[in-house]
């Protein structure tokens, strides 16, 4: 099996993982699904309402700076802040809980760091 192969399968078991745990997780007006992605650079998250179609809300890491969180460095950091980030524009928009779709990525590392920074903001899931 070639490294491109390889890839190609990781990718394609990363999909079936995300269809999976999609059939349970449906997003509403109310407590809209919390979709995350994961890239080998940035993190984003959106607010989705699957019933009406639409994003809701979506915060990004694409020109943020890594803050200083201790015993975090670099994307881990940058993904909890993005978790905090949601959660305040979320309050603002007046949503306090939500579904979490980590759309077949393990919770583990940014994924992780990312719901938490969204709890500590206030969100419930």
């Amino acid at each position: 099996m070639s490294i491109r192969e390889s890839a190609q399968f990781r990718r394609e078991a990363r999909i079936r993982r995300a269809k999976r745990v999609r059939r349970r997780v449906i997003g509403t007006a109310s407590k809209p699904r919390l979709a995350v992605h994961r890239s080998n650079r940035h993190v984003t998250a959106q607010l989705i309402d699957d019933e009406a179609g639409v994003t809701l809300l979506a915060v990004h890491d694409y020109k943020m700076d890594a803050p200083e969180i201790e015993g975090m460095s670099g994307k881990v950091a940058r993904a909890k802040a993005v978790g905090q980030a949601i959660a305040a524009a979320a309050k603002d928009k007046g949503i306090e809980s939500v579904v979490f779709d980590r759309a077949g990525y393990k919770f583990h590392g940014r994924v992780a760091a990312l719901a938490e920074g969204a709890r500590e903001g206030g969100l419930k899931f």
